[in-house]
């Protein structure tokens, strides 16, 4: 088989355009023991007692795909949950047929709202699509979620006194709660979500997953338990790397201790209406650095990504990473999302060290109301991807699950052709090479621009698909994939395997 990144080797990104010889590539046989690669080999490798051999038939190894940012508790509620948006639902028909068509429980949970359907809802706009159960809609975005009039009352979101009840001019709530995810999930009025964390597993390994960084914020002590269990359990197989809430003391949290789950950079978070001024966000990020964590900041708008880049040229940089790392690590701090870069800072993005972790599936999913809606910004040049590899900013891709399809493969398309659903061409300065694009997901989970090779003591987290690599690069999907492995063990397959195993040509 060839395997992606062997000869030549390459630690990270490859530059713009370039991509590696594969016809140079000779086939090669690998041997997996002990959960990692011991032997790849040019010529055919004997089996061992007790050994598997599956023959690859030139089919492509790679190392498994990393998703870089995603949300797993919310993904995994989203399961259970209605869906309430594009592509599936379009209108206020649509919506209210699916509110309706709700399992017969008290409470109706739906997801993936966005206005373009029945505009910007608030309790009246609920009540009017269904009032007589208790109903909360999710903005697709995930700051928002809007309650009926049955759910405020159930809920006590009159006498809440948190800044995120939106109220109108009487005091009145809205119905419109904006970042008060902790609060519904602590509210005993309101029934908890069975979560099905198998269920997002499963589907995360037949698309090649073998690594997730949840980037949800201030996380609570209860779902890191859960998701540290999870993967301890083998409910989750992948390797997980879990985002920090920011310093707080017994909010801090206990490093992970779990082989497969490890600790992440402190994640912030930034809202237009609400930004701090450079001197405390400073401080935040000196909080950070002091404890030895880099951090992570949500950018979605140009003043965020610029107030970002002044705290993070002002604030102490992190020293953890300073000795012994690798030669093309970059800082450790990251911008998630990085929806709008202005190119006159990819310099000082490029100095810094600093990881753009981008979503391109966004361009595939809500391009089409991007053109209907941007009006500050190109909507041709949202969430860069080419000009960015040009300019040798480090980056790396996420697709943000639940806020956006769980599917790498579909957001590996998304950045080679930049096409949105109805077919519109957005931003094609844009486009990535395939093989670029692929990239994007192979990043090591604690610097996602560096990427993982099939090499003697690597981990044995790889994907064998079907196809050769130039076939796999022409059609990059998630049906192509053969076998998911990690630590060398089967998680996805279309054969069960046993015992130790040998990848032949």
């Amino acid at each position: 088989m060839p395997p992606f990144g062997q000869a030549p080797p390459f630690g990270q990104a490859p530059p713009f355009g370039e991509v590696p010889p594969f016809g140079e590539v000779p086939l090669v046989d690998v041997r997996i023991a002990g959960g990692r690669i011991a032997e790849v080999s040019t010529r055919p490798l004997p089996a061992l007692a007790g050994e598997r051999v599956i023959d690859a038939a030139g089919g492509a190894l790679l190392p498994g795909l990393h998703d870089h940012h995603v949300h797993l508790m919310s993904q995994a509620a989203a399961v259970r949950s209605v869906w309430a948006g594009p592509p599936e639902v379009v209108d206020r028909a649509g919506l209210r047929a699916a509110l309706r068509a709700a399992p017969d429980r008290d409470w109706v949970r739906a997801v993936g709202y966005h206005p373009s359907v029945a505009g910007d809802l608030d309790r009246n706009g609920l009540d009017e699509l269904c009032a007589e159960r208790p109903v909360r809609v999710q903005h697709r975005g995930g700051a928002l979620w809007v309650l009926n009039s049955a759910a405020i009352a159930r809920a006590g979101v009159t006498d809440c006194p948190l800044a995120g009840v939106e109220r109108d001019g009487t005091g009145r709530p809205t119905g419109r709660l904006w970042r008060m995810d902790d609060w519904l999930r602590r509210n005993t009025a309101i029934p908890p979500v069975t979560l099905d964390l198998a269920q997002v597993g499963r589907q995360a390994a037949a698309h090649g997953v073998t690594g997730f960084t949840d980037a949800t914020p201030g996380r609570g002590a209860a779902e890191r338990a859960l998701l540290t269990d999870a993967a301890a359990g083998g409910a989750l197989p992948q390797r997980l790397v879990l985002m920090r809430p920011e310093p707080s003391g017994a909010n801090s949290g206990e490093p992970c201790r779990t082989p497969r789950v490890t600790d992440g950079p402190v994640k912030i978070i930034l809202d237009d209406d609400r930004l701090p001024d450079l001197d405390g966000f400073t401080a935040r990020i000196d909080a950070a650095h002091r404890a030895g964590h880099p951090v992570a900041v949500h950018c979605v708008t140009r003043v965020q990504t610029v107030l970002t880049l002044a705290a993070l040229a002002a604030a102490t940089p992190i020293t953890r990473l300073s000795a012994g790392k690798e030669p093309d690590a970059g800082s450790g701090d990251r911008i998630e999302h990085g929806a709008v870069v202005p190119p006159e800072l990819y310099g000082e993005l490029r100095r810094s060290g600093l990881t753009v972790v981008t979503q391109p599936n966004f361009i595939a999913e809500r391009g089409d109301q991007y053109l209907a809606e941007v009006t500050d910004e190109d909507p041709g040049g949202l969430y860069p991807a080419a000009s960015l590899a040009r300019a040798r900013v480090r980056l790396a891709g996420g697709t943000d699950t639940p806020f956006g399809r769980a599917d790498p493969w579909a957001a590996i398309r998304a950045a080679v052709r930049r096409r949105t659903t109805a077919g519109m061409i957005l931003g094609a300065a844009e486009r990535l090479p395939a093989v670029a694009a692929l990239a994007l997901f192979l990043g090591h989970p604690g610097d996602p621009a560096r990427l993982r090779t099939i090499r003697p003591g690597a981990p044995a987290d790889l994907v064998l698909l079907r196809p050769g690599l130039p076939d796999l690069l022409a059609d990059p999907r998630a049906e192509h994939i053969r076998l998911t492995l990690v630590a060398g063990v089967p998680v996805h397959s279309r054969a069960h395997a046993g015992g130790g195993t040998s990848l032949g040509s």
